[in-house]
């Protein structure tokens, strides 16, 4: 009998400490030794302030005696033996067991000293004697399995090994093919490109597709009136343009002049040559700071603050001029979903306030960026109705957090507040933007455009980790011109020296 289907009670004990047990009978005989090693003791320990033909004394021996027995039987038991021999063993420990029972009957009137009771040990010495003949003898005079048996076993034992082979490579191949697919699609999504979806002067939502150079190469040629319907559009051109078939007409306008090959967009590699210079300057407070300089004397974009040392200043250079190309747009009416991978490679969310403020974040991480989206869109779908907890944490501030029905957290405050009041009215906050935030992907950096106090249009270049790395330093009158401003800021800096001053 396998000992191998079950993970629970002994069978699963035995497994987890010891190993993996190929019958039943090899735990049970490991049961069975531990129980004798036990009950041995405990008799030595009794016999020890006993007297003689007092109740300890009676306890000791018939504690001792099963201890014995168990300690030989177990051992045994173990062993892979015909059943033949299992069950003298069994049958042996059964006479011991009598033995043992018919002591506690006759001790001490009946027990003699220096001979004890003749019945007794007599049965007692047969038990044994049967359990020791169980892992000898029967094994010596009972016949083996067949020559036929034993290659069919082994060739039943060879056979399973090979499929658990099988098997663990189809599953490797898996993970490799997986692997190499989220690899693509990874690569996809680092594409030197990025869609943008805007509201344009009439009012209608449209989209279009920006190098990282700035120029547009690709738009939705009509605008709809609701953002939704957009969204749907672009995200049908994100499916379906990566396989789709290239179709040569037969019958194409030739280009009459060449000037009209101005007009085309303009590819990758023709991209123009910086026309700004990153400067790294020491404030009146000491501090370094750094600033984009356009070859008119406007200053584009700065660093928003300083830096204690010149090196910091340059190293966040440096990751302006790495993000700051593929960088997406984010629109904040008044609030947009983040969606982010974090340091250990994980997909998280975050409800980001135009203002800068993270209402509420994913509370956890997720293995794949589908997955975070699809926890943004339940939220949205369940926050009006939904139960959420306020408490106070260990540092004395005051949290929320939502949990789902199997009792994870879905969604938490990220931060803590001093007044319960102030994070009910988080709270508050939350039921009323989520429903309606739009959910955007967000690589290593992404460029958000909103709305000040003042009612000026500005911009930042915020790091996935939530810490923002540039800004526009001015604000300005109309969206339009605050991503005019980031078009600039996107053509010069990847290529833009760095000036000490």
């Amino acid at each position: 009998m396998s000992a191998t289907d079950s993970s629970d009670g002994v069978t699963g004990f035995y497994e987890r400490q010891i190993g993996r047990a190929q019958t039943a009978d090899e735990v049970y005989g490991y049961l069975v030794f531990v129980a004798g090693l036990l009950l041995g003791i405990l008799g030595i320990l009794l016999f020890l302030p006993s007297e003689s033909a007092g109740s300890l004394r009676e306890y000791s021996i018939a504690l001792g005696a099963a201890g014995f027995a168990l300690l030989i039987a177990g051992p045994i038991i173990r062993l892979p033996l015909r059943r033949a021999a299992t069950i003298a063993v069994y049958l042996g420990v059964l006479l011991c067991a009598a033995a043992i029972a018919w002591f506690l009957v006759v001790f001490p009137n009946q027990w003699q000293v220096a001979t004890g009771h003749q019945g007794v040990i007599a049965l007692y010495v047969v038990g044994v004697a049967i359990i020791g003949a169980g892992g000898v003898l029967v094994p010596l005079l009972t016949s083996t399995r067949t020559t036929e048996e034993t290659a069919a076993a082994r060739e039943r034992s060879e056979e399973s090994e090979r499929r658990v082979k099988e098997v663990e490579s189809e599953l490797e191949a898996a993970e490799r093919a997986r692997d190499e697919l989220e690899s693509e699609i990874e690569s996809i999504r680092t594409s030197q490109a990025q869609f943008e979806l805007f509201e344009d002067k009439a009012g209608e939502f449209r989209w279009r597709l920006r190098h990282r150079n700035g120029n547009v190469i690709a738009d939705g040629g009509e605008g709809y009136t609701a953002k939704h319907n957009a969204q749907k559009g672009m995200q049908s051109v994100r499916r379906n343009a990566l396989g789709a078939a290239s179709i040569h007409a037969d019958e194409v306008e030739a280009i009459e002049d060449e000037s009209d090959l101005d007009d085309l967009p303009m590819l990758p590699d023709e991209a123009e040559q910086s026309q700004a210079t990153f400067e790294v300057f020491e404030d009146e407070g000491g501090e370094y700071r750094w600033r984009l300089v356009h070859d008119n004397g406007n200053v584009i974009a700065d660093s928003g603050e300083g830096y204690t040392r010149r090196r910091d200043a340059e190293r966040a250079i440096d990751g302006v001029q790495n993000n700051a190309g593929p960088a997406e747009y984010l629109t904040f009416d008044p609030t947009s979903f983040e969606i982010y991978r974090d340091v250990a490679g994980e997909w998280r969310w975050r409800l980001v306030h135009k203002n800068g403020n993270i209402l509420a974040d994913s509370g956890e991480g997720y293995s794949r960026r589908r997955d975070a989206r699809r926890a943004v869109d339940r939220l949205q779908d369940r926050v009006a109705d939904a139960d959420f907890d306020v408490y106070e944490d260990d540092a004395g501030e005051y949290r929320w957090r939502l949990r789902a029905e199997n009792g994870n957290i879905v969604a938490d405050s990220g931060e803590g507040y001093t007044r319960r009041g102030e994070a009910e009215d988080a709270v508050e906050r939350v039921r009323e933007y989520a429903p309606d935030a739009d959910a955007l992907d967000v690589g290593f950096a992404a460029f958000e455009v909103y709305e000040d106090a003042g009612g000026e249009w500005r911009w930042r270049l915020r790091h996935r980790n939530g810490n923002i790395i540039a800004d526009g330093g001015e604000g300005y009158s109309s969206r339009t011109n605050a991503h005019d401003a980031i078009d600039s800021v996107k053509r010069n800096a990847p290529g833009a020296t760095v000036e000490a001053e």
